[in-house]
Order: C-alpha cells, then structure tokens, then sequence
C-alpha cells in the first residue's frame, strides 16, 4: 500500500507567492524595510509579546538569544537539552558559555524538571529550554524554581507555534523565546526566525546586534543620544554598540509570513485533531501513546516504541519505505545530541551513556509529517500497517 507522505506538503501555497508577486510589482525595497516591521508587529500581536525581531532563520535566534545573555549577563553555564536542533547547542558555544546537559521527559520529550533543577549552581546564566515537535515542555514548579533563583529562561519555540501551557502560548514565558518559519515547521517564510520578549532592554540589544551592533537600528531615541553623547568622535550613523551579526531578513519572507500567519490558527486546529486521531488509532501495547499533549500543537506524528526493540525497530522503518513514508529516526534534531562528533572534545566521550531516556528516542523514535490537508483516512491506513506489524 502507497501512502505517498513527505515531511510536508503545500505549506506555501499559492495565496502566498501571489502576496509576493503583488508586493514585487510596487518596486520596492527589498531588504529590511516596512514589510519587516509589520510582520513583527503582526506576530507580537498573534503571540502575546511586547516586541519581536525578525530573522533569517530560527538559529540566527538562537545565536542572538544567548550573545544577548552574554552581554547582559556575562557568560556562564546554560542548562541545554539532549534532544533539540544542533543550533541550540551551537549557539551556546559560540558565544563562550558552556553547555550542561539534561535528560528529556518521555511525556513531552523536552528536559526533565529534575535534571534541569539539579544542575542549577551559581555558575548558571540562563536554562534553554526547547519545546519539541508541538509539546509543551513548562510546568509550573519549573517556571516557580527558575523565578525564586532568579535563572532566565530561553524558550525555543521552532517547532510548536501555537502551543500553549495552561492556555497562554509558548514564547510569553521566558525572557526571550525564539522561532523558526523553515520550510517544515507550521508556518513558513521559506527561511526565517524571530526573536520575542517583553524586555525592552534585550529588545533594543537583539534589534541591534541584528544589523552588525549598529546603535542606529536602536527604536529608542534616548539610547541613541546617549551612544552619541558617549562618542562624539563617531560618526552617529555608524557606532557599533555590540559585536553583532548580518541576520537581517528580506521584505519578500516578511510578505510571505504576513500571510501565512493568518492561516496559522485555523491550520493549527487541523493538526490537533489529525494528531490526535493517530494516538487514538495506534496500538499503544506496541507504541507509545500516553504523551502529555495538553495544549500541544504538533506539526509531526511522533512515533516511539515502547521498548527496545531492534528487530521491531526494522520492521517499522521498512514499513514506512515500502509505504512511501518519508520519516526521520531519532526525532528532532536526530536524537541523542551527546553522540554527535562536533561535541567531541568539550563531553567525555561516553557522557551520552548518562542520558537513557534521550538515548531511546534516538534508536527507537521516528516522526512523521502532520500537515493541514493531511487526508485522515491515510493516517488511518498507516496506523493499520503499524499495528500489524509483528
């Protein structure tokens, strides 16, 4: 039986490159312009947040996020997860802080409260915290921890727009949260990311370090004048405030996530409810089904074994190939980021033994496109074909 199922299908549609053309016939600027703006106003608006800083992509902020820790807070320790994007742990490094590792709950796949609550010293700067696949990784004895010692927290929220904990979306939590608009995730503006906070402080820091640390990106005017004042000798359209980056984005994904975003709600409720039909139709003697999905917004079937299981394991992904299935091992990010060799030589080379919970994701968890014109009888079909699989 042929399902025919990418990662994605048509999550840019054809209301989308029209916007652009219609956008492209005005001759307008192209890069970082009005069209930027209003999308960051249109996000802070749909998330719940104060300001947002648009991006090229979700790891340039991811990489903004933590230079932004470092010069607020200096650098330090960040409590990371074992199962995430590579960016996450790449961006700690390269902004000189050190990485320390904690174990996921199976429940939701994000870093155990636990762990993270262990390994707080007076050496930690921030915990980042991601929200995998559509979960919500919060609890409230976590957020209550983290505000009694005074710890940041990073939400990255790439993979879940629209998630919730107790009914306010993910990204209104911490101090920053960061987004993507790849190509796969809910929405897209081809590539694309966005920086969001409350603190207008981190706001004017992110805007700035965007644009190569450039004061005059700055929206406030008094900290202009006082950069000014400080350095008369500089040209004021020219002090650089940060050692910044070029992670500006472009007008035409500025169009393209406008009029994404107003199909974002009505396409996340589709996704709930095909998710929840394959839950409801999978084996759950052979497969995990019991996961905390209160809230949770998945643009991927997460699909995990119930144990090790090597010979199940193949089964499943020859299942999958013959099906037309396309599906990624090990989840986000490809499981276990402990067995990864850019960490070798900063981890011990067995730490990733430390970690069994992630360890099984990484062998015996898959996940499979959701998207919103996802035909429910093939996710029907394909529970089928899991669950007679002996």
């Amino acid at each position: 039986m042929k399902l025919n199922w990418p990662l994605m299908n048509n999550n840019i549609i054809r209301e989308d490159l029209d916007a652009v053309i219609d956008f492209l016939k005005g001759d307008p600027i192209l890069t970082n312009a009005g069209q930027v703006r209003e999308f960051e106003k249109e996000w802070s608006e749909w998330l719940g947040v104060k300001y947002s800083v648009f991006v090229n992509s979700g790891t340039s902020a991811n990489y903004l996020s933590m230079a932004a820790i470092r010069h607020a807070y200096g650098a330090g320790e960040i409590i990371v997860p074992t199962l995430t994007w590579v960016s996450d742990i790449a961006s700690v490094l390269y902004t000189g802080h050190k990485p320390v590792f904690a174990d996921i709950n199976p429940a939701n796949l994000a870093m155990a409260e636990e762990q993270v609550l262990a390994k707080i010293t007076d050496r930690t700067k921030a915990v980042f915290l991601t929200h995998i696949l559509g979960f919500n990784g919060l609890s409230q004895r976590l957020l209550d921890a983290l505000k009694d010692k005074n710890i940041p927290l990073i939400e990255d929220v790439c993979e879940s727009h629209g998630a919730t904990f107790q009914g306010r979306k993910l990204g209104t939590f911490g101090l920053m949260s960061n987004f993507s608009f790849y190509y796969a995730h809910h929405m897209s503006t081809i590539e694309g990311g966005m920086v969001c906070t409350d603190d207008e402080e981190i706001y004017q820091m992110v805007r700035m370090m965007r644009s190569h640390g450039m004061v005059r990106e700055s929206t406030s005017e008094s900290l202009k004048q006082s950069y000014k004042d400080t350095y008369p000798s500089l040209n004021p359209e020219f002090i650089f405030a940060y050692p910044g980056f070029n992670f500006r984005s472009t007008e035409i994904n500025a169009v393209m996530g406008r009029t994404q975003l107003k199909r974002l709600d009505v396409n996340n409720v589709k996704r709930v409810a095909n998710y929840k039909l394959f839950l409801d139709n999978l084996d759950s003697t052979k497969y995990r089904t019991d996961f905390d999905s209160e809230g949770s917004v998945n643009y991927a079937f997460v699909l995990v074994l119930k144990e090790a299981d090597q010979e199940l394991c193949n089964k499943v992904m020859e299942t999958l190939r013959e099906a037309g299935v396309e599906f990624r091992r090990g989840t986000s990010g490809g499981g276990n980021q402990l067995r990864q060799p850019y960490l070798k030589g900063i981890v011990p080379a067995d730490e990733y033994t430390r970690y069994p919970n992630v360890d099984h994701i990484h062998f015996y968890g898959f996940y499979i496109g959701n998207y919103p014109d996802l035909e429910q009888d093939k996710i029907i079909k394909l529970c089928e074909l899991l669950n007679a699989i002996e």
